[in-house]
């Protein structure tokens, strides 16, 4: 679903599928991000803590997944504590509320870079560099929600993704 804020204006460019593999302005991608997190926590009177704010600065830093383990590191390392669970409730909030996306394949997180939008993606995973591209994949969730339904299955959560080579390590190989 496109953005229906000025954003979308000023930046054509986070509408393309492969954003995490192309040049483009992360600074600008990984800030409206955040600050749209914020927005929807605010509207849906729900905490964004200074640990749960922290853990989606960490992992909006790169388009790359994360393992819980190396965002307790930084936590860590910036002193809010080295306990597992203190990553683990974390990411999982930021999952429940649609701020960040469990990559099954790597046992791993992602920042949505479309928080607060209605949409089906599908997971594109570099093999060699490990960077991780959110795409539509509304044709494909729409052919698998049709293919349950004919078996009188209710899909509540499905985690497309696909593993390959981004267009860099393409090139090199």
């Amino acid at each position: 679903m496109p953005h229906d804020t000025p954003h979308a204006e000023a930046c054509p460019g986070c509408q393309t599928p492969d954003l995490a593999f192309a040049q483009h302005d992360h600074g600008h991608c990984s800030t409206d991000a955040l600050a749209r997190a914020e927005a929807l926590a605010v509207a849906r009177g729900v905490r964004l803590t200074p640990v749960r704010r922290r853990v989606l600065e960490i992992l909006l830093e790169e388009h790359k997944a994360m393992g819980a383990y190396d965002v307790l590191t930084r936590l860590a390392a910036e002193g809010f504590g080295n306990q597992p669970p203190v990553a683990y409730r974390a990411l999982e909030f930021l999952e429940d509320q649609g701020f960040a996306h469990r990559i099954c394949r790597l046992n791993a997180f992602t920042a949505c870079m479309h928080p607060g939008e209605d949409h089906a993606p599908a997971f594109l995973i570099c093999r060699v560099c490990d960077t991780v591209a959110e795409a539509p994949a509304a044709p494909v969730m729409a052919a698998l929600t049709k293919a349950a339904a004919q078996s009188g299955f209710v899909i509540e959560r499905a985690n497309i993704e696909a593993l390959g080579l981004c267009p860099a390590c393409a090139g090199t190989a």
